[in-house]
C-alpha cells in the first residue's frame, strides 16, 4: 500500500491523553475517538485488529472451538429467564411494535437455547462455539483508551459437557491456548494466570493479567509459581489453598486481557436444557465461559512494549511486515515495492515527498518491525533497520526476504 493514498496518516498536534494507547494509536493514525470508550478503527488499526482475531482464531479451533456469529440485539425474554434484565443488563432498546431488546454484553442468553435445539444425548457433547464480536457495555470509567470501552471486539466461547471432570480437562486446554495467544501477541514474559473471585459459579475464577503501571487492578504476584492472586480474593485461605506466603508476593498493577471462568448448570438450568446418559437419565449440560477483548489486548500491547518513538509491534500482529522509504523520487523504490509485493510480503511504501528525518520519524511512530531505505546513496542494496534496534545493514534482495521469512 502506497502511504500517501492512505486513509489516517499521522498527525503532528495530537492531543496528550492519560492513557498512551490512545494517544499514540491517535496520532500515528490507527484509531480515531468517535465519544468515550467508542472508537473507529482505522485502516492501520483494522489491520492490526485482525491480525489479533487470526491469532486467535488458530488457538481457539486447535482445541476444538467452532466460530459462528450471533445476534447483538437480544430480546427481553431470554434475559428474563436468567434474571439479568433488571440487574446487569446496559444499554436497552424499544421496537415500534414495544417489544424490547439489549445490546449484547455477553451471550450466555443466546448460546445456552441455541445449544439445547441441537442435543439431546451425552453423544453429542462436548462442543465449544465461539465467536468474535462488538459488544456494548456501560463503562463507567471509559478513559484509558481502546483498553475500557463502551462499544469493543471481543471473543467469547462456550463450551458444553457432560460433567464436572470434562469440563476441567477442556478448562486447563483453553488456559494453555490463552497463553499461547499472548505469547503470540508479544506479551509472554508479562503475562500471569491469577485467580479472582469465581462469584457464585465456583471459588475461583481466571484473570491473565499483564503487569503494567497503568493497570487498573492490584494483583499479588508469586514468581516462582507463575501466579497472580487478585487483590478481591487475597487471603490466608486462599494463600494456603495455593501454596504461598505472602513473603513470596509482590504486589503489582496490570491490565486484565482476558479471563476464564466455570459456569456450571446456571445457565442450562434457567433453560431446562438436558441431555439423556446411557441409561436414559436426565441432566442439565456443565457449561464454562472463555473471554478474551481484542481491543483490550491491542491496547495493552502499546501500553507494554510502546517507546519514546511510537509503537513497536510484534511481527505476528504488525500491519504490515515492512516499512519501505525511498529519500527522493526513486524508480527502483517502485520496482522493490512491487518485487516485495510479488514475494508475498506485505508492505507499507512512504512514497509522499518529505524529508528523509519526516519519513523517518513517522515510520518510527507507526511500528512496523522493519524499516526499508532505498535511496542513491544505498546503490544496489537495500537498507534494513529493525524497529527495536539501532543497527543498519545493507542487504540485497535475497537476503532481505531470507530476513523477513526468518522473522
Amino acid at each position: 500500500m502506497k502511504y500517501s493514498t492512505y486513509f489516517g496518516q499521522t498527525k503532528k498536534d495530537q492531543k496528550q491523553y492519560e492513557s498512551k494507547n490512545q494517544t499514540l494509536l491517535q496520532k500515528a493514525g490507527y484509531v480515531d475517538q468517535l465519544s468515550a470508550g467508542v472508537y473507529t478503527y482505522l485502516p492501520l488499526g483494522l489491520r492490526v485488529l485482525n491480525r489479533i482475531k487470526v491469532v486467535i482464531q488458530q488457538e481457539m479451533d486447535r482445541v476444538g472451538g467452532q466460530e459462528v456469529l450471533m445476534p447483538t440485539l437480544i430480546q427481553k425474554e431470554l434475559w428474563e429467564k436468567t434474571n439479568r434484565w433488571d440487574l446487569e443488563v446496559p444499554f436497552k432498546t424499544a421496537l415500534n411494535d414495544g417489544k424490547e431488546f439489549a445490546l449484547g454484553w455477553s451471550h450466555e442468553e443466546v448460546i445456552t437455547p441455541l445449544a439445547k435445539q441441537f442435543v439431546s444425548s451425552y453423544r453429542d457433547l462436548p462442543f465449544a462455539p465461539y465467536q468474535i464480536q462488538t459488544k456494548f457495555r456501560n463503562e463507567p470509567r471509559a478513559k484509558s483508551g481502546i483498553m475500557r470501552g463502551r462499544e469493543f471486539i471481543m471473543k467469547d466461547m462456550y463450551s458444553f459437557h457432560i460433567d464436572q471432570t470434562d469440563l476441567d480437562a477442556f478448562y486447563d486446554r483453553v488456559r494453555d491456548a490463552y497463553f499461547r495467544v499472548f505469547s503470540r501477541v508479544g506479551l509472554k514474559d508479562v503475562t500471569y494466570l491469577t485467580f479472582a473471585s469465581g462469584g457464585v459459579f465456583s471459588k475461583f475464577s481466571h484473570e491473565f493479567q499483564v503487569i503494567s503501571p497503568v493497570g487498573e487492578d492490584t494483583i499479588y504476584v508469586s514468581e516462582e509459581k507463575k501466579i497472580g492472586i487478585n487483590k478481591e480474593v487475597y487471603d490466608d485461605e486462599v494463600l494456603n489453598e495455593l501454596g504461598v506466603r505472602k513473603d513470596q508476593l509482590i504486589e503489582k498493577r496490570a491490565i486484565e486481557v482476558g479471563n476464564i471462568f466455570k459456569l456450571h448448570t446456571r445457565f442450562s438450568q434457567a433453560f431446562d436444557f438436558q441431555y439423556a446418559d446411557e441409561k436414559g437419565d436426565k441432566h442439565y449440560p456443565v457449561m464454562g465461559c472463555y473471554g478474551i477483548g481484542l481491543s483490550r489486548v491491542m491496547g495493552t500491547v502499546v501500553e507494554v512494549l510502546a517507546d519514546e518513538k511510537g509503537l513497536v509491534w510484534p511481527k505476528e500482529i504488525a500491519p504490515y511486515d515492512v516499512h519501505l522509504v525511498n529519500l527522493r523520487a526513486d524508480v527502483r523504490a517502485a520496482e522493490v515495492y512491487e518485487k516485495l509485493q510479488r514475494a508475498g510480503v506485505e508492505v507499507l511504501w512512504d512514497d509522499r515527498d518529505l524529508r528523509a528525518g519526516e519519513k523517518f520519524s513517522d515510520a518510527d511512530l507507526i511500528g512496523i518491525p522493519l524499516r526499508l531505505v532505498v535511496s542513491e546513496k544505498t546503490g544496489d542494496k537495500i537498507e534494513v533497520k529493525s524497529r527495536t534496534s539501532d543497527a543498519v545493514e545493507m542487504l540485497s534482495f535475497d537476503e532481505l526476504l531470507l530476513l523477513v521469512h526468518k522473522e
